[in-house]
């Protein structure tokens, strides 16, 4: 696998059944998976949680004129334990419509771990950024765990 670019984890008070429904479940992703002040783009969450299905999400960054379209396919399901998927990025709809496998990804490890009555969660991404563009990455996918507790609220 490619070098680790960072890693968000976070324990939260619910069950690890629940975690796992709201990182897999398509309308619980379009609920929470985005970035605490953009919305994810209506209709542009997949899940198909197993190897080999689709994992897609659009999120309007509006502000800045853009949608920035994530997509990949699941790479390891292992309910409760792990979950994992190549992660592509584009800004493009055409792009994002055709998902062209092709194209240059990172690959992003989700970990759970039940803790009694709470659940520990770690999403890792691993590839190539530039310099000081992990930090920046990893601020965001703080806010999207942000956005997560909310949900799960």
């Amino acid at each position: 696998m490619a070098e680790l670019l960072y890693s968000v984890e976070r324990e939260y008070s619910h069950s690890i059944d629940r975690l796992w429904h709201a990182w897999t479940d398509v309308s619980a992703l379009e609920q929470w998976y985005h970035p605490t002040a953009l919305p994810a783009l209506a209709g542009s969450v997949v899940s198909e949680p197993h190897v080999g299905g689709w994992w897609t999400a659009g999120i309007d960054v509006a502000a800045h004129g853009f949608v920035a379209y994530f997509y990949g396919r699941y790479t390891t399901v292992d309910p409760n334990v792990q979950l994992s998927h190549t992660m592509m990025y584009t800004q493009s709809a055409e792009e994002f419509a055709a998902r062209d496998l092709s194209a240059p990804h990172h690959d992003v490890v989700v970990d759970f771990e039940s803790r009694g009555e709470a659940t520990w969660v770690r999403f890792s991404q691993f590839g190539e950024m530039p310099e000081g563009q992990a930090e920046q990455t990893k601020a965001g996918m703080e806010s999207y765990f942000d956005s997560l507790e909310a949900f799960l609220s």
